[in-house]
């Protein structure tokens, strides 16, 4: 436990266990912070009787915080951070305590699992969901392996919609913003009698993008979307129900490089430009790519990213007896992505001699992927929860079948014309698991409950991969085909197409309640992340396998409602030990293109506190203030090999070769000078895999020691108009951080080195381009309208209110920056 940490818990310790007694002397109140019952334990509770740190927003929360999507949600959660992948405005990456991933391709899981309704999202290629009639949204912090299993190792997000209402009624709702912006919701409850309810909800937004694209006309990163939903809830008396829902969601939202100047004219700093030469369409009449030869619908994408998803949910519900029932959940997940990207502008990467290369508008793209991807995944579990005795229980079996196809192709332009099809195959690959868990809470006493939970996991997954080409599938294979039969790591070693793993997930907590306000608890969890295959590999011997990730996370925290719940202090302290960390990386191969690679390189250690203060000193108004901090660093096996089964290099000898490269004054990201694009003493050990430029171990990504969210909220009373005014503003901050695992970035300055001088450099000075993300605050605030008497309300509200700029992400040494800001107006009818 760090000192800060430590000071921290202390002091709401110290004044927990002052201010109950003053609490209960208080006199009785009108208002006081909501109570909010989740989930996060498989059945209802108060969520400040859960030992879990946990996040919990209702859905007046959410309207009133301005959070329209999962995505938002990084900004107001303790060490929680979120971004868009690179190019993919629908699939979120989450960074959760510094575990997560950035890998949209079907052989990588991410660490945070997504889950709606009780139901896991495996794919985080259309994860960016749209917070339409939702009931809550929970964010649970630290691993969840025992009760919601494999690929949490970060926490999770729980989404929870709202059930069809006993009532008819429903709301509209309608808007206007920044970029063009349209946007229409709407949800109606229908209720045929008291045992047969139904629900329909709808939303559609667009825009026209806010990215120019001086080179064709385009307007790129539009956030067009659209969804529908039918949902059901039937009873029979006491003992039975069930819930089922149907949802058609799309999202076309894309985060295609762009910049904050017009390369083509950097004095033009008026708003956000690219310059790739590949035309946004759908599809096109003839293959942007021609006259390379790309097999399939995707040779006629044009740059953009689509995404379907269909989702289906059911949930029968059986009494058993008054005190235990059992649960059957079912879901179907059926994804359909289809996209182009250019990730290079439409020219080349920077480097050092080239930190900000030539306007060249290629019109293939500069470094291009075209991707045509099916996912599919069925889902069931049965769950038996309930009370025996001095034992709350909730256990069960869980089974999970996954298919996944991707066809995909990396396209490489040298010049106007000419370019490389660096690959073009079909990936297929399955995963398949079964669990039974059991966790009980043994009531020892009215104050204090031990919990103790096991999960036992078995999982196989497999891979297969053929190659597109026509001379690989004309009877011979050749030795440069993607194929099953040509898996051959470099050192000559079978790369494996099966991969398995058996473990067992326990969790032990210790719960003390003093009074009815105040909760203490210690836990220690464990979670895993599945294995997968490097499938961005554009030769065989690079699609190696990754092993499972793994984590022990040690928790101590305290829950306390205050001055007769006026104020609420919520505090938790971690020691987080993961091994086999997975960590995905970019680096520029010898020709100047990108050569993805994810290797376990190190463990992982992230220590650190999250604080959540929430005040209501008067009724109508809500403040809140909360804190992260973390303290992580990677740890490297000094003893190992020096390079591992398949002739990777260890971190240790990467390092060692790095430092003696430095020392001959070879320059990292210097560029590629030989007629055939091979690298001339570049220091090519240096910042890749998690080795930085100078040596060093890298910085852990995306996780800045301090960062804080702080706001709040006013519903004022117009007199006796019957109208209420609620101004609203919620502003967060993180210090700096770094957003590629090499910490590669391009400073200005000069430096010599033995392949010559360049006018940039990787070491330090004025920031260029690449991973390093400065310290920001971004600032949304919102004014609501509202007639309580007849619900309507009229608000306006913007994001980023101020138009701050930080680095989200980086590939290759491009960086990719956050959304600019936006406003929105809307009106709201309830009926």
């Amino acid at each position: 436990m760090t000192k800060v940490s430590l000071k921290i818990s202390v002091a709401i310790a110290s004044l927990t266990a002052a201010m109950p007694t003053f609490a209960q002397q208080a006199e009785e109140t009108q208002g006081g912070i909501q109570d909010i019952v989740v989930t996060a334990q498989r059945r209802d509770e108060s969520v400040q009787d859960v030992p879990i740190a946990i996040s919990a927003f209702s859905a007046e929360q959410l309207e009133t915080q301005g959070i329209n999507n999962t995505f938002q949600l990084g900004q107001y959660i303790p060490n929680l951070f979120a971004l868009n992948n690179t190019g993919l405005g629908s699939a979120n990456g989450y960074y959760l305590r510094g575990l997560g991933n950035t890998e949209s391709i079907a052989t990588f899981d991410p660490p945070v699992g997504t889950y709606v309704d009780d139901i896991y999202l495996s794919r985080q290629n259309a994860n960016n969901l749209s917070l339409l009639d939702v009931e809550r949204v929970e964010v649970l912090r630290g691993p969840q392996g025992t009760l919601f299993g494999r690929n949490t190792t970060g926490g999770a997000i729980n989404v929870i919609l709202r059930e069809p209402g006993r009532e008819s009624g429903g709301f509209a709702e309608a808007g206007y913003g920044r970029f063009g912006k349209q946007l229409v919701r709407g949800s109606i409850d229908l209720p045929i009698d008291e045992s047969f309810l139904v629900k329909l909800s709808g939303f559609s937004e667009n825009d026209r993008g806010y990215v120019r694209n001086v080179t064709t006309g385009d307007r790129l990163n539009d956030s067009d979307a659209w969804g529908l939903r039918l949902g059901i809830k039937v009873t029979s008396g006491d003992k039975f129900s069930w819930k089922g829902s149907a949802a058609r969601l799309v999202n076309n939202g894309e985060n295609i490089l762009n910049f904050l100047c017009n390369p083509a004219n950097p004095a033009d700093c008026n708003g956000r430009f690219a310059t790739s030469g590949l035309v946004e369409a759908k599809t096109l009449t003839n293959s942007a790519f021609a006259p390379l030869v790309i097999t399939g619908r995707k040779a006629n994408f044009g740059q953009g990213n689509r995404t379907q998803n269909t989702l289906v949910t059911s949930n029968f519900e059986f009494e058993l007896s008054d005190s235990v029932k059992v649960n059957l959940i079912s879901g179907f997940v059926s994804l359909d992505q289809q996209f182009a990207l250019d990730f290079f502008d439409g020219r080349g990467g920077p480097n050092s001699a080239a930190p900000n290369p030539a306007v060249r508008g290629f019109t293939r793209g500069g470094f291009a992927i075209t991707n045509d991807g099916q996912n599919d995944q069925f889902t069931q579990e049965v769950k038996l929860g309930g009370t025996l005795g001095p034992l709350d229980f909730q256990g069960g079996f869980f089974y999970i079948n996954e298919r996944n196809t991707t066809d995909f192709a990396d396209v490489f332009s040298i010049s106007p014309t000419f370019a490389l099809r660096l690959a073009d195959r079909v990936l297929r690959n399955t995963a398949k698991a079964y669990a039974g868990y059991f966790q009980g809470d043994y009531n020892i006493s009215d104050q204090l409950k031990l919990t103790a939970g096991i999960r036992y996991t078995d999982e196989t997954k497999t891979f297969r991969v053929n190659d597109n080409v026509a001379s690989c599938n004309d009877g011979t294979i050749e030795a440069t085909c993607l194929d099953n039969s040509r898996l051959i790591a470099g050192n000559g070693v079978a790369i494996p197409t099966k991969q398995t793993a058996k473990i067992w997930t326990p969790r032990f907590a210790l719960n003390y309640k003093p009074n009815d306000d105040t909760l203490y608890f210690i836990s220690v969890t464990r979670g895993f992340k599945s294995g997968g295959w490097n499938a961005r590999g554009t030769n065989a011997s690079q699609l190696l396998p990754f092993d499972p990730e793994k984590v022990w996370s040690y928790e101590a925290g305290v829950k306390a409602d205050l001055f007769d719940k006026r104020v609420r202090a919520n505090l938790t302290v971690y020691y987080q030990d993961t091994s086999a960390l997975q960590t995905p990386s970019a680096l520029v191969a010898a020709n100047g293109s990108i050569t993805f690679i994810t290797r376990n390189f190190a463990d992982y250690e992230n220590k650190g506190a999250e604080l959540e203060l929430t005040f209501q000193p008067v009724d109508n108004l809500n403040l809140y203030f909360n804190m992260g901090y973390q303290d992580d660093k990677y740890k490297i096996d000094r003893n190992a090999p020096a390079t591992d089964r398949f002739g990777i290099q260890s971190v240790t000898a990467q390092q060692a070769a790095c430092r003696l490269q430095r020392a001959a004054n070879q320059i990292p990201a210097a560029p590629n000078t030989s007629p055939m694009g091979q690298p001339v003493n570049n220091a090519p050990a240096c910042g890749a895999g998690i080795v930085t430029s100078d040596g060093r171990i890298a910085t852990p990504v995306r996780t800045p020691k301090i960062s804080l969210a702080i706001g709040g909220s006013y519903k004022a009373p117009l007199g006796d108009t019957g109208l209420t005014l609620t101004p609203s503003i919620n502003a967060s901050y993180a210090a700096k951080s770094q957003t590629g695992t090499n910490n590669l970035t391009i400073f200005s300055g000069a430096v010599t080195g033995v392949n010559g001088t360049f006018p940039a450099n990787p070491f330090g000075g004025d920031f260029i381009t690449g991973s390093l993300s400065k310290a920001h605050w971004l600032v949304n605030a919102g004014l609501a309208l509202k007639d309580e008497d007849g619900g309507w309300t009229v608000s306006v509200d913007c994001s980023n209110c101020f138009s701050e700029t930080y680095v989200q992400s980086s590939l290759s040494n491009y960086s990719y920056y956050n959304r600019p800001m936006e406003w929105t107006v809307r009106v709201k009818r309830k009926f």
